[in-house]
């Protein structure tokens, strides 16, 4: 019979235990705590604020929001269905734009040239500024007859975040040590080899971060969309805004998109957490 003995815990090393879980339990209760508190002091301000009624009455009223509920979320199915085509058309032309700019071949110089230009003027450019050359100069010129506003859009989203999303990517794949591409030459691999199954995938752990941190940017800036007479979230929130002279549609329209974006944003701050304890403890990343 073994000796079970020699697996019991020490009485110091109880303790410890005791220690943390009892530190645990107090930073628990601190937490709540000072939470309950910030909660009660905003609603006891807001309470004795001479403005509240009128500004209730005006953002968060009850009525206004039943009204404005279905047309927003119509206005915010075509946001969804923007953001779905952006994504696609940023992540190729986007890595295409980053592959480019880290070829060494002189054949590809002039690509080069124009992939670094691109990138430079695209991220001097406000993304407002991206929606007003694309959606009123494209129909100017006259060549593709009526093109939908949301269209329109959509390539002014792909062409303004490209050029963020290409040089994230770029500084991730080049941030992979010499060694694994040389390692990756040794086996025999090709130079597309040794980018699609060693630098890629490496490169992509380390930036998946800063990645989900633009596509969160992405989906707020598909509203501006509405700058162009598109009627999404946010133009059918103004639109009933412009019918009843309330401001609640905007909430509604806010509330949305956070609801949209929260679950993204958690899932961003779980793995940001989950790099950072694996390099901490010397793990592969």
């Amino acid at each position: 019979m073994p000796d079970n003995s020699q697996f019991s815990v020490s009485a110091v090393e109880q303790e410890r235990a005791a220690y943390r879980a009892q530190e645990r339990r107090r930073s628990v209760l601190t937490s709540v705590a000072s939470s309950v508190a910030l909660a009660v002091a905003l609603i006891v301000l807001l309470k004795f604020s001479p403005g509240w009624p009128r500004v209730k009455e005006s953002f968060v009223s009850a009525e206004y929001f039943a009204l404005a509920w279905p047309q927003v979320v119509d206005g915010l199915l075509l946001n969804i269905r923007v953001l779905g085509v952006a994504l696609v058309g940023v992540a190729v032309l986007g890595t295409s734009l980053a592959l480019i700019r880290m070829t060494t071949s002189a054949v590809m110089f002039p690509l080069r040239v124009l992939a670094r230009f691109y990138t430079t003027i695209m991220r001097g450019i406000p993304m407002i500024v991206v929606l007003y050359l694309i959606g009123f100069g494209i129909p100017g010129l006259g060549l593709f007859g009526r093109i939908d506003k949301a269209v329109l859009g959509t390539i002014a989203v792909i062409m303004s975040y490209s050029a963020y999303i290409a040089e994230v990517l770029r500084a991730g794949f080049q941030d992979v040590h010499p060694s694994q591409r040389a390692s990756a030459r040794s086996l025999g691999l090709t130079t597309a080899q040794t980018m699609w199954y060693v630098i890629i995938p490496q490169g992509l752990r380390k930036i998946a971060p800063a990645l989900m941190n633009d596509f969160i940017s992405m989906q707020k800036d598909v509203g501006l969309i509405s700058t162009l007479g598109a009627v999404d979230a946010v133009r059918a929130a103004q639109i009933v805004v412009a019918k009843t002279y309330n401001f609640t549609p905007y909430v509604v329209a806010s509330i949305l998109f956070i609801l949209m974006s929260v679950p993204f944003i958690l899932i961003n701050d779980w793995y940001s957490e989950r790099l950072r304890k694996r390099e901490q403890t010397g793990g592969m990343v």
